[in-house]
């Protein structure tokens, strides 16, 4: 692969191919075919450098998509970067064997002529706004427990009077982006990986930088550098969901770059690969979580304003019965998440505590796993923590801590 180098030349002629005749319809194409038309264009067009948004004028594709086609061309040897400002490729050697035989371009999109017809009953599941495209996929309600990727159950609660799951999914439909809060472990991960088992997802703290979400350059074995896409391009052009984890713990000035994406551009510019211009396909999403009571969290109004829908999310009590959980540990829980709504107390053991309460019962047995509750909560609500375990099963415990030499 060449050095790329910044070309003086006068821009380069509209690239040529011999397309069949445009299809009535788009065409949904299958795995490789959009790379092996992308290499077709570069092919007939030897010697000519082209930028993804050239080729993708050509195929009547989204320029993001054919940008991560070229990429992946010139990671295998069937283009070459010819520039970097602005990103242009060429063709190599092995261009024409990566190539389609024949191209259909996409054909642009027509306005229905009027008719008298009534017009027919809104659907079910809009298309996303601002997508251009149809349903990312068919919102049904659910009915039992969703499996999450990590092969474990998520079992749905109602929100606006439909499963959680659908809910989200159809937020997802008609472009509105959702926010969910609530305190650690209420279970906000599992009910988004629930729902978009296809999801990306960015893991905010205070030390997550723009490169964390847009990518940066490493470099390779063979001592060249390359650009690495981040999680909120690959979500964009892939058309998937990109779900934010503690997006308040995030800068406010690193938060920003997701903006330009959720808004009606559904555009971003990576500055940082010679002002890359990635387009969001059909389906890309975001939503996000938040945590007000952790150190650090700002929901800050810019921020807010780009969730129309905030969810708050909090534990299921009655889910955790249902999961078989100590019948006293949840009235523990219950009780101490009291205290927390009056502002006696800042904490209370939430699913992800009852959870493990259940795991370390069976390990060490149930006492022990009282004092855990007790060990695990802040300093300063422990004392309030242990009256209460204390009530609740009858006896003092302490926290788990070694003891003498065995």
């Amino acid at each position: 692969m060449t050095t790329p180098t910044t070309p003086t030349a006068p821009p380069a002629p509209a690239p040529t191919t011999t397309p069949t005749a445009p299809a009535s319809a788009p065409k949904r194409l299958g795995n490789g075919e959009l790379r092996a038309m992308v290499a077709k264009v570069l092919a007939d067009n030897t010697g000519t450098d082209l930028t993804p948004r050239t080729i993708a004028h050509t195929l009547n594709r989204s320029s993001g998509a054919v940008g991560n086609a070229c990429k992946v061309l010139a990671d295998r040897g069937d283009a070459e970067v010819a520039s970097t400002a602005p990103l242009a490729y060429r063709a190599t050697a092995t261009t024409a064997s990566a190539a389609a035989p024949t191209i259909t371009p996409t054909p642009p999109r027509t306005s229905r002529p009027k008719t008298s017809t009534p017009p027919a009953a809104a659907p079910t599941n809009p298309a996303p706004s601002g997508t251009g495209g149809t349903p990312t996929r068919s919102a049904r309600v659910v009915t039992g427990p969703v499996k999450r990727p990590n092969g474990m159950d998520y079992h749905p609660r109602m929100l606006a009077g439909m499963p959680d799951v659908t809910a989200l999914q159809r937020f997802r439909d008609a472009g509105v982006a959702a926010l969910l809060y609530g305190p650690p472990g209420t279970g906000k991960t599992s009910v988004v990986e629930a729902a978009f088992p296809d999801l990306v997802t960015v893991q905010g703290d205070g030390d997550t930088t723009v490169a964390d979400f847009v990518g940066e350059y490493t470099q390779t074995d063979d001592g060249r550098y390359v650009f690495v896409h981040g999680p909120l391009v690959r979500a964009m052009r892939e058309g998937v969901p990109l779900f934010i984890d503690d997006a308040t713990l995030i800068a406010p000035t690193v938060l920003a770059v997701v903006y330009p994406a959720m808004d009606g551009r559904r555009q971003i510019v990576v500055k940082a690969n010679g002002g890359e211009v990635v387009d969001a396909a059909p389906g890309f999403y975001v939503v996000a979580g938040h945590n007000p009571g952790v150190h650090g969290a700002v929901l800050s109004d810019a921020l807010s304003s780009r969730f129309s829908a905030q969810i708050h999310v909090v534990t299921d009590y009655d889910l955790a019965a249902q999961l078989k959980i100590d019948k006293r540990a949840v009235k523990v829980a219950r009780n101490l998440a009291t205290r927390q709504a009056k502002g006696e107390i800042g904490w209370a053991p939430q699913l992800r505590e009852l959870i493990a309460f259940q795991k370390i019962a069976g390990v060490v047995g149930v006492l022990a796993a009282a004092g855990n509750l007790v060990g695990v909560a802040p300093e300063e609500d422990r004392e309030i923590v242990a009256a209460t375990v204390k009530a609740v099963f009858g006896t003092t415990v302490a926290p788990l801590a070694l003891g003498a030499r065995v």
